[in-house]
């Protein structure tokens, strides 16, 4: 039920039974209000999602609006396959990283780690970002945290951050224009690469690191390639995401390579959903192996076959894919002993 996309299946193995911190990125990026540029949310409310997703995520409830953000065509927010598996098999702890929301969830009790970070601008004009102050938080939020449970399930949700995303890596140099996701079956071409295009005029490639992505990421890649080196190896952590999450060590890989330095990964390691391993639209193995170093990266087999809800059918037509660590999600209560009809049946209560 859970199978490698790289390196060997005995990572996730030596994690069944134990225990996780299940934490949440969340920012905004003025690039999601480029009108046709992403699906992830209500139109005209997209700056809600992922304030939306960590209220429900945590609580069960959307509280900032008032109901489950699903995109125009009626797909419901992949934070309903988190949540089932949390009420199925429960996270010990849940965590929000706020780097940059326009409203905050309206949740008590559950730990928000806050660094007064504005969200970025849209990248078809600069996205405005300090990153280099951006990424040295994330290091020092690495080197300071001190996990509760044996590893990190680390999940983000940020709007229109696959178009970021692949701008991201394409202004540092890797071959990577057919390789990334959409929140869409069909990608809006036209109006994303226009979005890239217009970003990547705004820099060059003999530019400062740190000056390119300030321009053209968001504040989730660039803080989350520093909360990685800043763990240092020192605690497990899954990144529980698509092609966002592999652009996240894409920028890991590329700061090494400017500061000729190295990273051990033995405990670092990727799990997405089959929606996105499957994508013909996107290439995430093939991101993976632009990276100098190697991880453990995995997909969990789960559809919604057994549904027969249409708005879970979505799902499997190809639209939204992945988001708030689904595929993450999928894999830890995969190996902690649930199956595909329970996590579906728990999705479908939430729909009734």
């Amino acid at each position: 039920m859970i199978h490698n996309i790289t390196g060997k299946i005995d990572f996730i193995e030596s994690l069944r039974g134990k225990k996780a911190t299940f934490m949440l990125a969340m920012s905004n990026t003025d690039t999601a209000n480029i009108e046709g540029i992403t699906q992830a949310g209500i139109p005209g409310k997209i700056y809600l999602t992922p304030t939306l997703d960590s209220e429900f995520l945590t609580t069960g409830e959307v509280r900032s609006l008032g109901n489950v953000a699903a995109t125009p065509k009626g797909v419901p927010t992949p934070a309903l396959i988190t949540r089932a598996i949390h009420l199925l098999n429960p996270f010990s702890n849940i965590e929000l990283i706020n780097l940059g929301l326009e409203k905050l969830p309206k949740i008590d009790y559950f730990k928000i780690h806050d660094f007064s970070i504005k969200p970025s601008g849209s990248i078809s004009d600069g996205a405005n970002i300090d990153a280099q102050s951006l990424f040295q938080q994330g290091v020092a939020f690495g080197q300071k945290y001190k996990c509760k449970d044996d590893y990190i399930i680390l999940g983000e949700s940020v709007p229109s951050g696959t178009t970021t995303a692949k701008a991201t890596a394409l202004a540092l140099g890797y071959d990577a224009s057919k390789n990334f996701s959409s929140s869409f079956k069909d990608v809006p071409n036209d109006v994303r690469e226009n979005t890239i295009q217009d970003a990547l005029k705004n820099i060059s490639l003999n530019d400062d690191i740190f000056k390119i992505l300030g321009s053209i990421s968001d504040n989730m890649i660039i803080f989350n390639a520093g909360f990685i080196l800043g763990l240092n190896n020192s605690t497990p952590i899954i990144l529980a995401g698509g092609t966002q999450m592999v652009c996240v060590l894409l920028v890991v890989n590329k700061i090494l390579e400017v500061m000729q330095g190295e990273i051990e990964t033995s405990n670092l390691a990727l799990a997405t959903t089959s929606w996105i391993a499957n994508d013909t639209n996107s290439d995430i193995e093939a991101l993976l192996n632009m990276c100098n170093f190697t991880i453990n990266s995995y997909y969990a087999d789960f559809n919604f076959f057994g549904s027969k809800h249409p708005a879970l059918k979505l799902y499997d037509d190809g639209e939204a894919k992945e988001g708030v660590g689904a595929g993450g999600a999928l894999v830890y209560g995969m190996i902690n002993g649930l199956n595909k009809e329970q996590i579906t049946k728990q999705v479908e209560e939430f729909l009734k």
